[in-house]
């Protein structure tokens, strides 16, 4: 399964830019770039990142009087460069966990402690109103994923509060933001192992199950899973009502057409004027390019006059071989 985990990353994915400026202040080495984020926490979360921060970590068995280095679980690690390029970069550890987790070895009843979710924070508060976060949760409520709540599912699966960071708004390369996006799904469905942990279903081949698209590589590369499987929402700038995959979208005009679904969820960051530029943006500057979807209209106006000149010409050569005879 791994190999086809990295298959289709390979298919989806064009490198993201190096965050070479973090890393070369977690380096020692001098920062190239003067805007770095510098949290006010930083002394305090470097309590928690010289363990979680790496792969492996050191501490002292007291007992035996001995240094011990051991292996930090995958899943309990976080990278400082994500973490500090992440939207919860401005917090401090243990403005989300507990104070005892200072305390080293942890207590053991710290792992059964109650995890916040979206709203806690940011539910019920007009400085989060533009984000729309309880329609989201009325979105999400509807969704195929809230039925594995009681199963375990929560918003971090998909949104890990460590790294997560905004893409649309913010992203100036559509391909990245697809990317990063595609990541987010595939964490877990091309990983049989992370699946198994919500699912008693058996391991599903992606690209067998896509095997009915045409040039999967154009798609994975150009469009989000989400674009065709969740339901638009025009209030919210990502839909978050996963669908059934039995009403994923299956029809090419669908999104080949000028006002597409993509109009809605891919493109819907950007103005008007940027997508009906769509097809400059994708072949001069490189952006992504849907047939269809971003249509430009100059484009349009250019084709209708060629074909009227085209026309007028046949025309003449008709009359003008009518008057021959």
């Amino acid at each position: 399964m791994k190999s086809l985990y990295t298959g289709i990353l390979v298919i989806i994915c064009f490198s993201l830019p190096a965050q070479l400026s973090f890393a070369a202040v977690w380096s020692g080495l001098p920062a190239q770039d003067t805007g770095v984020y510098v949290s006010p926490f930083y002394e305090d979360n470097e309590r928690c990142f010289k363990c979680h921060g790496q792969e492996k970590y050191v501490y002292a068995n007291d007992l035996l009087g001995t240094q011990v280095t051991a292996l930090m679980c995958s899943d309990r690690i976080t990278k400082r460069e994500e973490f500090y390029i992440s939207n919860h970069k401005s917090f401090g550890c243990t403005d989300c966990h507990s104070a005892d987790y200072n305390t080293f070895p942890h207590p053991g009843e710290l792992r059964m402690e109650l995890k916040y979710n979206c709203l806690d924070c940011h539910g019920g508060d007009d400085k989060y109103s533009s984000f729309n976060f309880e329609e989201i949760d009325v979105d999400y409520r509807e969704s195929t994923h809230f039925k594995l709540e009681e199963d375990g599912f929560t918003c971090w699966k998909c949104h890990d509060p460590h790294t997560y960071k905004i893409n649309i708004r913010d992203s100036k390369n559509l391909k990245e933001t697809i990317t990063y996006d595609n990541a987010i799904c595939l964490n877990c469905h091309s990983d049989f192992s992370r699946f198994q942990l919500l699912s008693d279903r058996d391991e599903i081949n992606l690209m067998e199950t896509h095997e009915w698209l045409p040039d999967q590589t154009a798609h994975f590369r150009s469009v989000r899973c989400i674009e065709c499987h969740t339901k638009i929402n025009d209030s919210l700038l990502v839909s978050h009502m996963v669908l059934p995959k039995d009403k994923a979208v299956k029809l090419c005009n669908e999104c080949h057409t000028k006002n597409s679904m993509l109009m809605a969820s891919l493109y819907k960051f950007e103005s008007k004027e940027q997508r009906r530029d769509g097809f400059l943006n994708g072949i001069i500057l490189n952006e992504s390019y849907v047939i269809g979807a971003n249509r430009n209209s100059y484009l349009g106006i250019a084709s209708i006059v060629i074909f009227g000149i085209l026309m007028l010409v046949i025309l003449a050569h008709i009359v003008f071989r009518l008057r021959r005879k």
